[in-house]
């Protein structure tokens, strides 16, 4: 995926069609390419849950998207607070309802989600996977950046403004993922803003993950997320 130097704005760059579903056999078009790793960078492999063997394809782009959200944070947390950077862990994917609890809750099934009593991230790898297969790669990244901002979240105690927390999440993910390709630590294709806003229009409430009531819709998710791929970091609160 290569951005180039224009601005990741949602519904204002080139074009690309979101794939229809795809046959076992058939090619994922590659689009977020996450830089290679340096020679020193931190492991970003996870526990996964109780889940089915992932194609080592997924896995891949999983490893590339965390690398990137979390080398994103390791540079740029200073805008936001004095305080030391820490990475959340990352439990990773699990499949249905095997998640890892959250405060004693069950995980649920096609979700993905911020623990805040554990400092961790989990998600399904059906959630992913369903999106990874019709939309593409851009559908992870997105997924990893919302749910990193909201441990970001904790970690500034910052008022979320007027996008509320979900919203602002979605903001930061902008942030994360424009500042990324700014950064070079991710390489963007023309017309992915595109995708990721046909991922966000086409799943409104598809899956907990998008539920409109909890996250808001989709014009409104578009709009965080362009702001703050737009204007950064600031943006956002």
């Amino acid at each position: 995926m290569r951005w180039g130097a224009g601005v990741l704005a949602l519904g204002l760059s080139g074009s690309l069609l979101v794939s229809s579903p795809q046959s076992a056999d058939a090619e994922v078009r590659p689009a977020f390419a996450a830089a290679p790793a340096a020679a020193d960078a931190r492991d970003h492999s996870f526990v996964h849950a109780e889940a089915a063997p992932l194609p080592s394809v997924m896995a891949d782009v999983e490893r590339g998207a965390l690398r990137v959200v979390d080398g994103y944070w390791e540079r740029h947390f200073r805008e936001l607070s004095n305080r030391r950077y820490r990475s959340p862990q990352v439990k990773g994917g699990y499949q249905g309802a095997g998640g890892p609890r959250c405060g004693g809750r069950p995980s649920v099934a096609f979700n993905a989600f911020y623990c805040r009593p554990g400092d961790f991230l989990a998600w399904d790898e059906q959630l992913m996977s369903a999106g990874y297969e019709k939309i593409g790669d851009s559908w992870v990244y997105l997924i990893i950046a919302h749910e990193w901002g909201h441990a970001i979240q904790d970690r500034v105690k910052l008022r979320p403004g007027r996008y509320g927390v979900e919203l602002q999440a979605d903001c930061l993910a902008g942030a994360t993922l424009q500042g990324a390709a700014n950064d070079g630590l991710v390489r963007v294709d023309q017309g992915d803003a595109e995708e990721l806003q046909r991922t966000l229009a086409a799943a409104a409430d598809d899956f907990p993950w998008t539920n409109q009531g909890d996250h808001g819709n989709a014009e409104q998710r578009i709009g965080a997320f362009r702001a703050g791929a737009q204007r950064g970091l600031r943006a956002c609160f």
